[in-house]
């Protein structure tokens, strides 16, 4: 027996269908970026699927040709700022808590990262048993442009990237292909066009009906898993990556990438191009974070993100940064702070800042 739902008017669609509950993020045109309601709908459903014993296995897709997700609807979030909301820290308090409980969900979790997975996709996709990359993967977190610091469970997912690869994605905020998700420890297996066509059936005959569903996700890898086409970048740019992104700080980043040869072409000159375009407060900000993270258990990953989010709303770079790139689009911020040379400690420090005692935490629920 088959089960078709909807929530968020349409937004958010699912099947569950032979032990597969599928969930389809619906907004191809806006590159199936998430609203509040869909957000609320996948936690609903996930609470409701915990129970469900039909439901062995769910999988997150994206509709449409070129995304699995885009991020979160950060213009709606700016349209609220404009008008004296003040309730937006509600979309990130909902938002972290869904993903830490795709992090920690019972049910193996499958999340095919097919098309441009960016922000609050990486959110829903990190926290995944079973992280698919494609041909079509585009992915990155790219915060920093628009003056905020890559969140979502970035200081987990990122700061466990090999060496410095995961400071130097989210500093910079660049994309990646398959091959690159991967080795960044971003995938977990890549799948060719002709394979992908093939995961319904395995997850149905091969996970569904497992007595132990989580574990036999091996079985996608191992019948449907295969070396991406196009090589990568990042194992070219390791020793540079590591040696420059291990740099004390944004201006010993920026430094290094002017005086320092590695024999990698032009991309120091690139590299140092893009960063001089980012929110240097927020380059500062991310350095740290990404610091803190390695040490940091999966639930304080996400309480201190949210402090931190709730103090970039007050700073300015995170709005600006929106306004700038992505609703004025004259691409020309105006940072609070101009260059990775003056930014102070004290502004750094803002976000790192203890704002609820622990029982009042907003997401002190999450264990």
């Amino acid at each position: 027996m088959e089960e078709r739902l909807e929530a968020a008017g349409g937004e958010l669609l699912a099947h569950v269908r032979n032990g597969v509950a599928t969930v389809t993020l619906n907004r191809p045109a806006a590159l199936n970026a998430l609203t509040f309601g869909m957000i609320q709908g996948l936690a609903a459903w996930l609470e409701a699927w915990v129970k469900d014993e039909r439901v062995k296995v769910i999988v997150l897709r994206g509709a449409g040709e070129k995304a699995f997700c885009a991020g979160g609807d950060v213009r709606a979030l700016y349209e609220g700022w404009k008008a004296g909301r003040t309730d937006l820290l509600d979309f990130f308090i909902t938002e972290y808590a869904l993903d830490f409980r795709i992090h920690t969900f019972p049910k193996p979790v499958v999340a095919v990262m097919d098309g441009i997975v960016i922000g609050g996709g990486m959110g829903l996709a990190q926290g995944a048993s079973l992280r698919i990359a494609t041909d079509k993967t585009k992915m990155a977190m790219p915060e920093t442009t628009i003056g905020l610091f890559p969140d979502v469970g970035g200081s987990w997912f990122l700061s466990r990237s090999p060496g410095h690869v995961g400071t130097y994605l989210g500093l910079v905020g660049n994309t990646i292909r398959a091959a690159d998700a991967l080795y960044a420890k971003l995938a977990d297996v890549y799948l060719p066009p002709e394979s992908l066509g093939r995961l319904d059936e395995v997850l149905t005959n091969d996970v569904a009906t497992a007595s132990y569903p989580r574990g036999a996700l091996d079985a996608v890898k191992a019948k449907l898993g295969a070396e991406p086409k196009e090589p990568g970048e990042l194992p070219g740019l390791r020793k540079a990556i590591d040696m420059i992104f291990g740099m004390p700080s944004p201006a010993a980043i920026a430094e290094a990438l002017t005086t320092t040869d590695f024999g990698v072409g032009d991309w120091p000159e690139r590299t140092r191009a893009a960063l001089a375009k980012r929110s240097p407060t927020m380059l500062a900000v991310t350095q740290e974070q990404l610091h803190r993270g390695r040490q940091s258990s999966l639930a304080e990953v996400f309480r201190t993100e949210l402090g931190m989010v709730a103090t970039a709303l007050e700073y300015g770079d995170f709005m600006e940064g929106v306004r700038a790139l992505l609703v004025d689009k004259d691409n020309a911020p105006r940072w609070r702070v101009a260059s990775v040379d003056a930014v102070p400690e004290a502004d750094v420090a803002k976000f790192f800042a203890r704002r609820w005692s622990d029982a009042a935490h907003p997401l002190a629920h999450l264990k």
